[in-house]
């Protein structure tokens, strides 16, 4: 079973991947061109007092974030983080891709009201970088793709933590204490084996409202929830393989899509080119494409020189730099960390261009290298 959800969510990222870089031209194209006055706006169309983007962003992406929490918690209880030695390496990998970026932003905004968005280039983008990946095909071998998804799912909880720590606004404790109480809740359900799905999606809608009222960004449901619904090694239908099943195609073929579509609504002027070279604009730029690199580079080496992981044989160095050029994709929770990070329309819109650019290169580097280094014949193993 877990065998097949790895399959079916490795082909639901590839064809994601594709359909988000499919919807980011389009909104771009629609936002600068086709409809320059009326696209942009759509977006922020209000329902029930919340506009669209916020529907999507604050209620939507929650879903995105249960997805990530139940593929990290499979990883951990049977996949390749089940044991510590073999998930060491990945962990590193990750911290470094994430402290790294983060100190190369740091650098470019020390001393300016920008340090807010220290968070934006800590985050790898899943179904970009797998479907990146997925286009050379079976020359790539399994252990590549698996460090990758690995290294990114990790990545994202690391850029989970980093917006429940530092991305939250007011905090009303009352409100934040009783969601608390409800996921406690939750985890004695999950241990008085309780296995039907309703009580927990129940229990979660209720934890998201009162997270929504604490101040605290109300996605993080989506993690919490993921790791209080049961996870039964031994049982083909457990409730946690039967709720990433049902979220695998919704989440990747509309939910991260409409997220495309709706933050990538920029119109890009000089305003928006200008940041590039501002502050802000080349922390987020150079700590995608270089933070990121040599942040997992460093730690790799280091994990592998201290005795503390060891290196698959066919995990060659080669390899790894080409997975942390790609790591450099950092989109969605980019994107997303970008939303929080600023107030202002132009900061966050040149964060955007940032970002999107960093990534495209990034995209493009890591796919050029790894074309480069691979193994020209195919490689018949199964994924």
């Amino acid at each position: 079973m877990f065998k097949m959800l790895y399959k079916e969510f490795l082909d639901s990222e590839k064809s994601c991947g594709f359909i988000l870089m499919i919807c980011v031209a389009l909104s771009l194209l629609l936002a600068n061109l086709l409809l320059p006055f009326s696209y942009s706006g759509f977006w922020h169309i209000s329902i029930s007092g919340f506009s669209l983007i916020h529907i999507i962003n604050d209620g939507l992406m929650t879903l995105f974030f249960l997805l990530i929490g139940l593929e990290l918690e499979h990883e951990i209880y049977v996949g390749k983080l089940r044991r510590f030695r073999d998930a060491i390496l990945p962990i590193l990998a990750a911290l470094g891709g994430m402290l790294v970026p983060a100190a190369t932003y740091y650098m470019f905004t020390a001393s300016t009201p920008y340090t807010s968005g220290v968070g934006i280039p800590m985050a790898t983008d899943i179904a970009f970088a797998v479907a990146v990946l997925s286009l050379l095909g079976k020359r790539v071998p399994p252990v590549v793709k698996v460090f990758l998804v690995a290294l990114a799912v990790i990545d994202d909880l690391g850029a989970v933590l980093v917006i429940a720590i530092f991305y939250a606004g007011e905090i009303n404790f009352l409100a934040l204490g009783l969601a608390l109480l409800v996921f406690v809740a939750l985890l004695v359900l999950n241990r008085c084996n309780v296995l039907s799905l309703y009580p927990y999606i129940i229990g979660g809608l209720v934890m998201w409202y009162l997270m929504l009222i604490s101040g605290v960004h109300p996605t993080l449901t989506g993690v919490l929830l993921a790791f209080a619904v049961p996870f039964r090694q031994q049982m083909d239908n457990a409730p946690s393989y039967k709720l990433q099943h049902y979220l695998v195609k919704p989440v990747g073929f509309v939910v991260l899509p409409l997220f495309a579509l709706a933050n990538t609504a920029i119109p890009i002027g000089i305003d928006e080119f200008g940041g590039l070279f501002s502050p802000y604009g080349m922390g987020a730029l150079c700590g995608l494409l270089l933070g990121k690199p040599i942040g997992i580079m460093l730690f790799t080496f280091a994990a592998i020189w201290l005795g503390i992981s060891t290196k698959p044989k066919e995990l060659k160095w080669r390899y790894i730099f080409g997975v942390s050029l790609l790591a450099g994709i950092g989109f969605t929770m980019s994107i997303f960390i970008a939303l929080l990070s600023f107030d202002s329309y132009v900061l966050v819109s040149s964060s955007k261009v940032a970002v999107l650019l960093a990534s495209l290169l990034a995209g493009v580097l890591g796919y050029i290298w790894l074309n480069v280094v691979l193994p020209k014949q195919k490689n018949t193993a199964q994924y």
